[in-house]
Order: C-alpha cells, then structure tokens, then sequence
C-alpha cells in the first residue's frame, strides 16, 4: 500500500521514444527535415492564417495592416496586369459583355454608336472610382485604401478621357482625391504600398487637370517634399514621391522659383548621400530622370551654358552636376548609368545648340563649333572622359550582367553615343492608335519616356483625347479624332490583330519556311553529292 500510494504521487512518466526519435535523440542519424524560414513560421499565440492578413505580408511587398515591411519590390507597380492591355478592351469596344444582348445590338454595328457606348461607360467606371476614393480618409483597413487607390489610379489614367473626364476629375479634386492622397501618404499608419499608390494618383491627377492650376501644386508641394525628405520610408515610395512632385511642376505649375527648387532637390537626392545616409541607386536613378524632365523647361544656355555662352555669366545647371553624371556611368546599377547618359545626351544637345544662331552668316557646322563646342573649356577633359566612357558601356560585355540587361544597356547606350560622340540627333517613333509621333530631340524623348511611366495603361488613351499632351508634342487633333471614329469592332479585331488570325498564321509560316532553309543550308556539305561539292 504504501508503494501504491508512493507511485501515485510521482509525476506521469513520458511515453517511451520511437527507435528513429532514440537515433535522433543519441546523434546517431541528423533529421533530415528542412528548416523554415522566419517568414513562414508561426508566431506564438498566431495561426498561420494570420500571418498573412496582420503581418503585412503581400505579392508586391508592403502592403498589409500591421506596415512592418518597410521594402517594396525594385519592379513594384501600382497598376495591375490587365491595365497594360485594356485601351484595346475598353476603348475601342461597345464596354457589353458577351451576355448583354438586346435593343442596342443594331447600334453596334455604327462605329459612332460604339465610340458613344464606351465613351459612357468609361465615365461611369470613373464616376464609381472617385466616389470610393471619397470613403479613403475613413477607412481603417489600410489594404481596403490601398485598393481603392489602386483603382482610382485606373479610373483617371484609362477612364478620364476628353473634355468630361477632366471635368469630373477637378470636381472632385478639392474633396475627394486630394484628401484620400494626403491620407495615404502619412508615415505612420499608412503601409509603404499605400503611400505608392497616393503618389502615382497625384502624379497621374497633374496630366488630366492641365496647366494653370496653382492650387492643385500648393495643396500637394509639402506633403510630397515631406516624403522625399524623410529618409526612413520606402526607396520606391521616395522616388514616387519625387515623380509626383516633378510632374505636377511641370504640368500645372507656371512659376519659374517652384521647378528651381525642385531641381535642387534632385540634385541633393542624386547625390551619393543625402541628409548623411547613402541614397539608394534606384532613387538617384529617379531623381536624374526627374532632373531630366524639369531640364525641359529652361532655356539651353541654363543647361549647357557657361562664362562663354551664358548671358549671365554663371555655369549651366547640367555643366555644374557633369563630375556628379561622370561618377554614376561609373556605378555598376544599369538603371543610375542609363540615367545618367540620358542628362549627359540632354546636356550636350543644349550645349550644341547654343552654337546655332540664325543671324551669323557662316553654315550650320561652323557656327555649332564656334559656341556650342565643348573645346577650349575647362569641361573638355571630363567630357573626353564621359564620351570614352560612353563609347565602353554601349559595347560592353562581360558574365557579370544577364544577357537581357546587356542587350538594353548596349541598345540604350549606342543612341547615347550618337549624340555624345557624333552629335547626331536622336531618332524615335512612337506609333499610338490614330497618328504617328516623330520624336527628333532628347527633350521631346525625356518626356514622352516620362509621361508613359506615369500613365501606364492609359498612356495611348490619353496621347489621343488629352489636350495638355497635344500642346505638349504637337499633335494634330482633328487627324485623331478621323482614326477614333474608325475603329474597329472586337470582331475584326479577332481577325486582324489576333494571335490566330490569318497573318499571324501567314508569317508564322513565312517564319518555319526561312529557319528550315537555313537550316538546309548549314548542313548541305553533308547532303550534297560529290559532283556538287
């Protein structure tokens, strides 16, 4: 009894270890059972199911409730993947589905009728979208705002199309947009993909309003300088930043002293460091761009002029910052060094046109070199410098690049160098549904490269029906409107620009016939006969 009372009050014993946990446990067999990574462990007191929906973990990175990923992706993108293809969704086609049969099938067959239809229902789909963004302050749930950001960004880049998407955009610019931005932008409870979102929206927000709106730049100038200042936030959320607040001096801003000062903001954040931290390259790389951009603006002589060709007798901003430019073609980030090559090509243009003055009486070629010549300056030795340089980086070669980035960099690079080193102007054609756009400078090249990054999937939607990009690369209106009352219908487009369609199928076999008979004659040394070797 008294043993029986004894082994009662003893703790339970353990129950006995299987033979492969005795080995495991002696060191005599290692488990063979990989370990998980952090982000997919399960906190104590959490299920796995929360993980996902409290931690703030997203495809696109940043973009959940708790904000404690602070990093987005460097290919991170606020428009999804059905905005790249919907101009020829949306735009062209009646906006019925399959199913909506009925009164006005005998209208569709007008091209009038079906320009009408879609024209309407874009407009509600923009209706819908600003009527969210006026729920955005409210909200608690930063992934709902950053939803709807997301598709208030669709609504007025693909949807805010001709004279009435403008006006319904600056309807509700004052209450709604503005205020859903400035809610997204804040540090502290908004998550890094939020504050993205809010800065494509004021960016894209700048290009349907147009010039001449002083209010729009002073309600959005700080709390964008704020977010590129600080140096705590997101790289990509800073770049964003800084784009928005590019575009919108460029755009609606007519006052010389605001893109000053953002142009000397671009120059402290292209810098290697700015406020005593190293500045990421992907955001100096930006910072050049929007440089580029507010470059545009001012006259050469501001650019490329020095004590020689400059009425006022002070160097040009580009001549200042070409030290700066010199050292990024250095960097081994492809993005920095294709930036930097695109300011030393809008560099050297200004500076080859200061050259040109109708009123000499010497030819073209002379009167270039007389002024516009980087020889006899204090700047000739760097600019050897970046012209070898440049000539090295659109042949370069080597396995510590991809084959893809090394295609573009020498593509990218040999333009450059057309311009750098032979001074030949640039040469791009940019095909949109209704005309042809020829591009014959840097400065035209600098802003339609900048405006498509904007606009995204509304970039052809907007070059046909924005008056602001009309003025802006001198399209012709009236041969748009012309092509826009010819489109065609979703039939004709299966049969023409389909993947199945007869001339698809025709160069396909154009394709097999070429390859074969190339084939064939790579190996007809061991086919042919005697006689005919």
């Amino acid at each position: 009894k008294k043993g029986h009372k004894l082994r009662s009050t003893l703790p339970p014993l353990t129950p006995a270890k299987t033979p492969r946990q005795l080995e495991s446990f002696c060191g005599n067999k290692q488990s063979t059972m990989p370990k998980k990574p952090k982000s997919q462990r399960r906190k104590k007191g959490k299920s796995l199911g929360d993980i996902g929906e409290n931690e703030g973990i997203e495809i696109f990175g940043g973009g959940g409730g708790g904000g404690e990923v602070d990093i987005l992706s460097e290919d991170h993108t606020v428009a999804d993947e059905s905005s790249f293809n919907s101009f020829y969704e949306e735009f062209g086609d009646n906006g019925n589905s399959d199913n909506d049969t009925g009164a006005e099938e005998e209208d569709v067959s007008d091209p009038q009728s079906r320009a009408e239809i879609a024209a309407s229902n874009r407009h509600t789909r923009l209706l819908e979208a600003l009527s969210l963004a006026s729920t955005i302050p409210t909200e608690k749930r930063t992934v709902k705002r950053e939803q709807y950001l997301r598709r208030l960004f669709k609504a007025i880049s693909q949807f805010a199309a001709g004279q009435s998407g403008q006006e319904a955009v600056l309807s509700r610019v004052d209450d709604a947009i503005v205020p859903a931005c400035k809610t997204g932008l804040r540090g502290g409870s908004a998550s890094p993909a939020e504050q993205y979102a809010a800065c494509r929206v004021l960016e894209v927000t700048s290009v349907i309003l147009g010039g001449d709106h002083d209010d729009y730049v002073e309600a959005v100038d700080r709390p964008l300088r704020i977010v590129v200042k600080s140096t705590g936030r997101a790289p990509q959320v800073r770049g964003a930043a800084l784009r928005a607040l590019s575009m919108i001096h460029f755009i609606c801003d007519a006052n010389e002293a605001g893109t000053n000062s953002v142009l000397d903001l671009c120059e402290e954040v292209c810098a290697p460091q700015y406020r005593g931290e190293d500045v990421c390259p992907t955001l100096r790389a930006i910072a050049l761009d929007c440089w580029a951009l507010l470059s545009t603006t001012v006259d050469d002589a501001y650019i490329a002029g020095d004590e020689l060709g400059s009425e006022t007798g002070e160097n040009g901003r580009g001549v200042v910052i070409l030290p700066l430019l010199s050292q990024c073609l250095n960097e081994s980030n492809v993005e920095l060094r294709c930036a930097a090559g695109e300011c030393v090509a809008l560099i050297h243009e200004s500076r080859l046109n200061l050259g040109i003055d109708d009123d000499e009486g010497e030819n073209a070629s002379e009167r270039r070199f007389r002024r516009g010549s980087w020889d006899g300056s204090e700047w000739e030795v760097l600019m050897d410098e970046v012209k070898q340089r440049v000539a090295e980086l659109s042949v370069e070669s080597g396995r510590h690049m991809s084959k893809k980035a090394k295609k573009e960099q020498r593509a990218t690079f040999r333009d450059f160098m057309a311009t750098i080193v032979d001074d030949e102007p640039p040469v791009e054609v940019v095909n949109f549904r209704g005309g042809t756009l020829n591009l014959k400078s840097w400065r035209e090249i600098v802003q339609i490269n900048f405006v498509r990054h904007c606009l995204q999937g509304g970039f052809q939607i907007q070059l046909m029906t924005n008056e602001t990009l009309h003025m802006v690369f001198n399209i012709d209106a009236a041969i748009i409107n012309d092509a826009e009352g010819a489109s065609l219908s979703q039939l004709e487009k299966r049969l023409i620009m389909s993947k199945t369609s007869d001339v698809a199928k025709a160069a396909d076999r154009d394709l097999t016939r070429r390859r074969r008979n190339r084939t064939n004659a790579k190996n007809y040394f061991i086919t042919a006969d005697g006689e005919d070797i």
